[in-house]
């Protein structure tokens, strides 16, 4: 979509109250994909156990949706053609109902899979469609507030997707978790099919502009500090539910307490560091990736110890809180001047990390042991580190830095 149809205002009449309701029912869907997309790492260990794989394997239930997704986004961003968008926020939400309710009643692995394959071809396609689309169905002087909303249902899941996973599996069981995600799905669906106008295509985006990115230097560079950053957390947070369980200092409980914690601790940062990062991007990110780095060097050195774990935890929901919302303003500004094609490659580079992440965690814990996930993402983080240093520390107006290669 170009960027005159991401400002455009639906060409329909809404009365203030269903535009906002609108907004909602999008914002919504946004939980609802991002809590399914979580959900798998506070259950891991419980559905491994049931569906008789190893905790690796398992790994595979984010790897795989991962990778369709950063396939999808590009490919929806291509391909949408002419299409309405509301009949594809539709049709999307409905592949998310589907994904969820093949999970919960999965007897296989295979079946799973198919379950979370189909979470992945809606996910990539969602973001790309949802947050343009968003600001058109208000007044363009609230379409910044609009697309806020819809973060703000992405910020909400992040902090209870995965603990509102472990919590329900806890008390009934994983299957009950999808369940209900699937309900919440169901619920948003209908809204959108209720509230949302027609989104009649206004445009839509030449692959040019992701080549003419992908010519240039720095946009290279910082899609490979995308994959870095990303990859040393999920390496490792994609088995923290298998750590935490092991040596039985930890209770099931306490897990989802912890998780919990992490994703309160999270928002909170993503607010927090948005003035920091105004002032010192660079700066900003190297820090919060330092922090990174040290939560997952603590953790498997005080395993034995539950209120340290539970702190190195915390500091590190302080750091991933933080570092999306810095590189995303990375790639914007590494690409002022192509801002959907930098969009494209920011949600390219989290999906394809995600799944590289996930995968090779999997393949350490089967051949090494959980805790070795941690040291193999403080080695990305530390190599990410020279990457951002590589730009030149000394740079006080990195965007314009950045810009010019």
């Amino acid at each position: 979509m170009s960027s005159s149809n991401q400002s455009a205002v639906v060409d329909t009449q809404l009365s203030p109250l269903r535009s906002w309701l609108s907004v909602v029912s999008v914002a919504v869907g946004a939980f609802a994909f991002v809590t399914t997309e979580y959900l798998p790492v506070g259950v891991l260990p419980q559905i491994a156990n049931d569906l008789h794989i190893s905790d690796g394997t398992a790994g595979l239930m984010v790897t795989v949706p991962g990778i369709l997704a950063a396939i999808s986004a590009p490919a929806m961003m291509f391909g949408a053609g002419r299409l309405d968008r509301r009949f594809i926020l539709l049709a999307l939400s409905v592949l998310l109902l589907a994904s969820n309710l093949i999970s919960a009643f999965s007897t296989s692995f295979a079946v799973m899979l198919i379950g979370r394959a189909l979470l992945g071809m809606a996910l990539g396609g969602f973001w790309t469609v949802a947050l343009a689309a968003s600001g058109r169905l208000v007044e363009e002087s609230r379409a910044a507030k609009a697309m806020a909303m819809i973060f703000g249902g992405i910020t909400f899941a992040t902090v209870l997707g995965v603990p509102f996973g472990t919590f329900l599996s806890n008390l009934f069981s994983w299957r009950a978790a999808f369940i209900a995600t699937g309900i919440l799905t169901a619920v948003a669906l209908i809204a959108q099919a209720i509230l949302l106008p027609a989104l009649p295509s206004k445009g839509s985006v030449s692959i040019s502009g992701l080549r003419t990115l992908l010519r240039r230097s720095n946009p290279r560079k910082s899609v490979l500090l995308v994959l870095l950053v990303i990859g040393a957390h999920f390496t490792s947070y994609t088995y923290i539910a298998p750590f935490l369980a092991q040596g039985g200092v930890i209770s099931l409980s306490m897990i989802s307490a912890i998780l919990l914690g992490f994703g309160i601790v999270g928002m909170i940062a993503n607010f927090a560091i948005s003035g920091p990062a105004a002032k010192n991007l660079q700066a900003s990110l190297f820090w919060m990736v330092v922090l990174l780095m040290v939560a997952e060097v603590a953790m498997p050195l005080l395993q034995s110890s539950a209120p340290s774990v539970t702190l190195a935890v915390l500091a590190w929901g302080v750091a991933y809180g933080a570092i999306p919302l810095c590189l995303s303003l990375w790639l914007q500004q590494t690409a002022p001047d192509l801002p959907e094609a930098g969009s494209a490659m920011l949600v390219m580079g989290f999906q394809v990390a995600i799944a590289l992440g996930s995968f090779g965690g999997g393949v350490v814990v089967d051949h090494v042991g959980v805790p070795a996930t941690l040291w193999t993402g403080a080695v990305l983080a530390l190599l990410s580190l020279f990457l951002i240093a590589s730009f030149g520390v000394n740079n006080k107006r990195l965007a314009e830095a950045l810009a010019t290669r």
